[in-house]
């Protein structure tokens, strides 16, 4: 650490470095970079490399050559979610140690999700049959539809694990590429890649799963009769959306902690290091990291862009659910709706904001490290790497793409707001133009949900032109007392 806090070198720094001791130069073929400070120190006090036979270390045996070398800190940071996903049936992945993570057909682990897919299946297809009978048989406003439709949408997550069967090829292949980077990075920086998020991914895996089945559990009581054999698969199936979402940040804060990282050691290392092949190697593993930020919305595209239509769809009933039963008053049906909407606009923020997060601090705040370097006391070579290093920066894009359907950032979670109140005002416009019936005593005040719509549609008829035959009665009940035959559909003339 003492490398750290050098005086900055004067202008002419190439002729003061002090050479390498030249009895260590076999030291750099052995998984080590010559220009990592890290290990410079150690490079200078009689460092003794282990033995090697000529070969080249691969990815999977650099933690044996240097024990000072932590592998899979990605893997193992994000492994509590990773493990409560697949007890949950998915991520059907096998993984056999570094850069050897792969999804096979035969493998327990993918015979295991296809199992405890099946049996899902069969208890929400029993459940959703229960509920479609629920809405056949509905009768009442409009909006007691809507909200009963609110538990239909709840199950269509299931359709998540087979989507995440096809992913998983390329899953496996980001956690390589992931082990991959380690090694780089501890070969260009000295040290393990020190992400931190164990703790954080633990917490995470405890009380988010708790806080889910809580959710659940308060919205049918508050909206429906509770009954827990129809409670179970919407907690199943509500903790995966929620721990998907999870698995999403921390990907994000590791992909945004690594940046940081990143540019912060390499703004340390250009004080009192400066050749060219230093900043080429940085520019080589910042192109790495930027390539892991875009693989992973590639792999991850077709699941994540049903997470946003799903919760887009979610948030859009709930809060007209809340806002069409407003005018009467905050109900106890109103606090599972409040929930509801509370926690997938929570869940859609996270996702986009930690995908804004990673590729600001991936891009744009290594481009402020770059910009701010003094160049006077570099030589040429070095110059030239540093503005090449500052147009791969400009030329390589570092957004989490969808597989091209969209960036996931903060502007996305502004449109899809921006479209929900769209569809929120024609809703409740479309509430609005519905006729309410007070009841006259005849048996007719029960109005089916078909009735209304007929009603809304005539009414609208009426709006736009249609013959005068049928605007004539509405024209003469405001002064004559209706005469209209109520044997219909229970209409006020």
């Amino acid at each position: 650490m003492a490398s750290y806090y050098r005086r900055k070198k004067p202008d002419m720094v190439f002729l003061n470095a002090k050479p390498i001791n030249s009895g260590n130069a076999q030291a750099y073929l052995h998984g080590v970079r010559k220009y990592s400070i890290g290990l410079a120190e150690r490079l200078d006090s009689d460092y003794i490399p282990p033995p090697n036979d000529g070969k080249r270390s691969s990815v999977s045996t650099i933690a044996s050559n240097n024990p000072d070398f932590t592998p899979s800190v990605f893997y193992r940071n994000i492994a509590p979610v990773n493990w409560f996903l697949r007890i949950i049936g998915v991520l059907p992945m096998v993984r056999r140690g570094p850069s050897r993570a792969k999804f096979a057909l035969n493998s327990a682990a993918f015979i295991y999700s296809v199992v405890f897919f099946m049996l899902l299946a069969f208890y929400v297809g029993y459940v959703a049959n229960k509920r479609i009978h629920a809405v056949r048989s509905l009768s009442g406003p409009f909006e007691e539809a809507v909200i009963a439709y609110l538990f239909l949408v709840n199950i269509l997550p299931i359709i998540v694990i087979p989507i995440l069967w096809w992913e998983a090829r390329k899953i496996a292949r980001l956690f390589n590429d992931w082990d991959d980077f380690e090694v780089l990075y501890y070969q260009i920086s000295g040290h393990s890649l020190p992400l931190n998020l164990r703790q954080k991914a633990v917490y995470i895996a405890i009380v988010l799963p708790i806080l889910s089945i809580l959710s659940v559990v308060i919205t049918h009581i508050t909206m429906s009769d509770l009954n827990l054999n129809q409670v179970v698969p919407y907690c199943i199936l509500d903790n995966l959306t929620a721990m998907l979402g999870a698995w999403w940040f921390l990907i994000c804060e590791a992909i945004s902690t690594t940046a940081y990282l990143l540019a912060e050691r390499f703004q340390k290392a250009l004080k009192h290091i400066g050749p060219a092949a230093m900043v080429a190697d940085y520019r080589v593993l910042w192109l790495r990291l930027s390539k892991l930020t875009r693989d992973t919305g590639n792999a991850l595209c077709y699941t994540f862009v049903f997470m946003s239509l799903y919760l887009f769809f979610i948030i859009t009933l709930s809060i007209y659910g809340l806002m069409s039963q407003l005018s009467e008053g905050f109900g106890i049906k109103d606090i599972g709706l409040t929930i509801t909407a509370l926690w997938n606009i929570g869940l859609l923020f996270y996702i986009c904001d930690e995908a804004h997060y990673a590729s600001v601090n991936v891009r744009t705040n290594f481009q402020k490290k770059l910009l701010m370097v003094e160049l006077n006391w570099m030589n040429s070579d070095a110059q030239t790497e540093i503005n090449m290093f500052l147009r791969a920066t400009e030329m390589n894009p570092s957004n989490i793409n969808c597989g091209g359907f969209f960036d996931v950032n903060r502007t996305l979670f502004k449109g899809l707001l921006t479209t929900m109140v769209t569809y929120l005002v024609v809703l409740l416009q479309f509430q609005i133009s519905i006729p309410t019936d007070k009841g006259d005593g005849d048996g007719n005040s029960n109005m089916t949900v078909v009735d209304l719509l007929m009603d809304s549609l005539s009414n609208d008829m009426t709006l736009l032109g249609a013959p005068s035959t049928v605007a004539t009665p509405s024209t003469t009940t405001t002064a004559v007392p209706p005469t209209v035959n109520r044997s219909g559909r229970g209409r006020k003339g």
